[in-house]
């Protein structure tokens, strides 16, 4: 809708708010009554002069009643009407919303925002709560407790004969428990006090890497050289590798990393990207490289060469997800448990065929994103050997001009915190979704 479409309603409730009759403004402007009416209605548009003395009579600049409402609003709420389908919003009539009630349309917009937070929250909640191993230690530890705790008290309630040695020693037990549980609850609430902010710290080798690659910003620009050094010994200076299972990992990653950039330098990447674009099949016949190589680089480069970040997900054949590059508004688990939709899986049923597709993700904006995946040998394996494959996926935001031009194939995060009810490849009721 053209941001000029509403000129009449704006002139309207500016009449109205100045308790001016339509009468004397259409007498003010030298036409009829009837005829301000249409406009007021939007049936006839107007400008020029006669926009200027219907402005200057109502006391506001011509371009107040023109411009319409701000555009960022008009957008936040058509995101929030996308996603909440099943409320049937009249989406063609937002900016009549934005520009009549402002007030409300903020309220809406900032609801609809503060909604896309709290899910963000709950999705990271969710996957801490699936793989936290501390967090699930400290709830064993308590309901060990509580479970002892119980078994006495039963004991000592249903059995009024009890030897005083062995009434003695339940209550013994039960104190001891008691103090166990405490002490377990301490802990628990100390460490979630302490881990308030969201990806905070390290629990396990992947997150140590995936946190120093992201304070990098996923780009190693020391073997991005032409003879780079050893990642061993970028290793033994990053100090935020702590463990030497992290370093075990962030050596294995850089030396890929250094291979890929010898197979595809920065300098003739960036300009065949400048000719070509992001497309992977282009980019792996010029450099004679393979997708899944392509499909890293791409996701490795900086801000500086790419119009948005690209994202990129690896899992081994068993569909465990070995490493992540999350970006905006695509929401990928730490470890294991995605969707069983995403491209990346489709890959591992079809090696060595790559595969392109269109994802759209649920929520508010109902974000899309063209993604390539391809499984391919991580190891060469002899006669004797299995085989041992590994899926790579790259997600890029869909490009504006080819929105909505092709249909997406629905996918969300995890089961459990996806809204899509109707979804064929569910494993579990959503907690988002309230039971029939």
């Amino acid at each position: 809708m053209a941001r000029t479409a509403l000129t009449g309603s704006r002139i309207r409730e500016r009449r109205i708010t100045l308790g001016m009759r339509q009468a004397r403004l259409a007498e003010a402007c030298g036409i009829s009554a009837s005829y301000l009416n249409l406009i007021e209605h939007n049936r006839r548009s107007i400008g020029g002069k006669l926009l200027n003395a219907i402005a200057e009579a109502l006391e506001v600049e011509p371009s107040s009643l023109t411009e319409g409402a701000d555009t960022a609003l008009i957008d936040a709420l058509s995101g929030a009407a996308a996603g909440a389908l099943a409320a049937r919003a009249e989406t063609d009539r937002a900016e009549e919303l934005a520009g009549r009630f402002p007030g409300w349309a903020r309220l809406i917009a900032g609801q609809a925002a503060r909604i896309e937070a709290l899910e963000r929250m709950v999705a990271a909640l969710n996957d801490r709560l699936s793989h936290d191993p501390q967090l699930a230690a400290a709830l064993h530890d308590i309901l060990s407790a509580v479970t002892a705790i119980r078994s006495s008290s039963a004991i000592l309630v249903e059995d009024d004969d009890i030897d005083p040695e062995w009434r003695a020693r339940f209550h013994r037990n039960i104190h001891e428990d008691s103090r166990r549980l405490a002490e377990a609850s301490q802990g628990l609430v100390t460490y979630l006090d302490a881990g308030s902010d969201a990806d905070r710290g390290t629990l396990t080798p992947q997150e140590e890497l995936e946190a120093w690659l992201t304070g990098r910003g996923h780009h190693v620009a020391e073997l991005e050289r032409a003879l780079p050094p050893d990642p061993a010994g970028l290793v033994r200076g990053a100090g935020a590798l702590g463990s030497p299972a992290a370093r075990d990992l962030a050596q294995r990653y850089l030396s890929r990393y250094r291979d890929d950039a010898r197979r595809l330098p920065l300098g003739p990447l960036r300009a065949a990207l400048a000719e070509t674009g992001t497309d992977p099949a282009a980019l792996a016949a010029r450099f004679g490289a393979d997708l899944a190589c392509v499909f890293r680089r791409l996701a490795a480069l900086s801000g500086d060469d790419l119009s948005e970040p690209a994202g990129i997900a690896i899992c081994d054949a068993s569909g465990t997800l070995t490493f992540r590059k999350p970006i905006d508004g695509f929401s990928l688990p730490r470890f294991g448990a995605a969707c069983p939709l995403l491209p990346l899986y489709q890959a591992l049923g079809r090696p060595m065929s790559p595969v392109r597709a269109v994802v759209e993700l649920p929520g508010h904006g109902r974000r899309r994103f063209v993604t390539y995946a391809v499984a391919q040998p991580a190891h060469p394996a002899g006669f004797e050997q299995p085989t041992v494959f590994e899926a790579t996926m790259l997600i890029l935001p869909e490009p504006a001009g080819e929105r909505r031009a092709a249909s997406a194939i629905p996918i969300g995060p995890t089961c459990r915190i996806c809204p899509r009810e109707a979804c064929i490849a569910r494993r579990e009721p959503s907690i988002l979704t309230p039971p029939a």
